[in-house]
């Protein structure tokens, strides 16, 4: 990227931690916004097809919407994003306890997770890493973990993101950035003209508590098949999912790399395109069921049910508990690397 990046305060932590913004642009007026606090997405600003810009995640103006009670906005989620079954699971002969945050299962990382933590900051050429180091016994889990992510804007207009991570013991490991996009901006109330595509053959059911049951399901025939492009109003409503209708599923992606496109997003009123591409198996599609308008983001917004959709990389939900998934264990030598970009395509 031959564009530039800037720092600027973002505010305080009410334990006295500072939060800094960094602002990288590219040479096509493309901007992605990042706060220290819990390595998050705050903004991505993209041209539409009349060259119009606007940013097309939700979020909030001031740190202290991130601060507050809030739906893991453009966060990093870990130590395990997903769900971990009544919050349990045994590694080596060890039963670990986790918090229970989600019903009776434990949510991306439990109560506070690497989400809710200041992570320290530094700007490297075009990039900018964040790092945090999680302690042995955080949340109930074992082994210290340095955990580093790092953002890249490119000239093609490709939000790239690089997780790695070490632990000084085996634990489980699934990091992801939980933005919520909607292509058409904040104009655009909800994500029911977003045409969506998935490359997934299978997919992960889940139980009532949205857990999977360690099912790897085809999609052929069911509402879940999203492999030719589909408008989600015609059928985000009509899934269902406990109380609040749409998706919340873990897609099994046919062919993970780094340069195979896993999912696509089109708004065909704005000409904007997202692509996903990650060499991870798993992409969680999830169609902010929850939202109610009670939440209040960016210029005031009201964020209604459905009005954004997000694509979290991972491995399969609860895999430390299903040895029929792709396994989320990472041992002491070992690196964990996960790599995701999300690309936009203009006009």
């Amino acid at each position: 990227m031959s564009g530039k990046i800037s720092v600027e305060d973002f505010g305080t932590t009410p334990e006295g931690r500072a939060v800094q913004r960094f602002v990288l642009k590219n040479n096509n007026n493309v901007c992605l916004k990042l706060i220290s606090y819990g390595a998050t997405i705050q903004a991505i600003e993209v041209p539409d097809k009349d060259g119009n810009v606007a940013d097309v995640t939700l979020g909030f103006d001031t740190l202290d919407g991130y601060l507050g009670k809030h739906p893991y906005m453009g966060v990093v989620a870990g130590r395990v994003a997903n769900r971990i079954a009544k919050g349990t699971f045994t590694l080596d002969g060890q039963e670990y306890k986790l918090a229970c945050n989600n019903g009776p299962n434990h949510l991306h990382g439990g109560l506070k997770g690497f989400s809710h933590y200041v992570w320290d900051s530094s700007m490297e050429g075009d990039s900018v890493k964040f790092s945090y180091v999680s302690a042995d016994g955080e949340e109930g889990y074992p082994g210290e973990v340095t955990a580093q992510v790092t953002y890249t804007l490119t000239n093609d207009n490709e939000v790239d993101i690089q997780y790695q991570a070490t632990t000084t013991k085996a634990t489980p490991i699934n990091l992801t950035n939980h933005a919520y996009f909607n292509l058409g901006g904040p104009s655009e109330p909800t994500i029911y003209d977003h045409v969506i595509t998935i490359a997934a053959d299978k997919y992960t059911p889940t139980d009532d508590d949205h857990l999977t049951t360690g099912e790897i399901s085809p999609v052929e025939g069911t509402l879940w098949d999203l492999r030719g492009g589909v408008r989600l109003g015609e059928r985000v409503n009509s899934v269902p999912c406990g109380q609040a209708p749409g998706y919340d599923t873990n897609f099994c992606i046919n062919q993970p790399g780094d340069k195979q496109l896993c999912a696509k997003v089109h708004h065909p009123a704005s000409g904007r395109t997202m692509e996903v591409r990650t060499n991870q198996p798993g992409v969680q599609l999830y169609t902010a069921n929850y939202l109610d308008g009670t939440l209040v983001g960016k210029s005031g917004a009201k964020y209604n049910k459905h009005s954004g959709l997000c694509l979290e990389t991972q491995v399969y939900p609860d895999a430390i508990n299903k040895p029929n998934f792709p396994s989320c264990v990472l041992r002491p030598g070992e690196t964990y690397h996960h790599h995701t970009s999300y690309k936009f395509v203009l006009g």
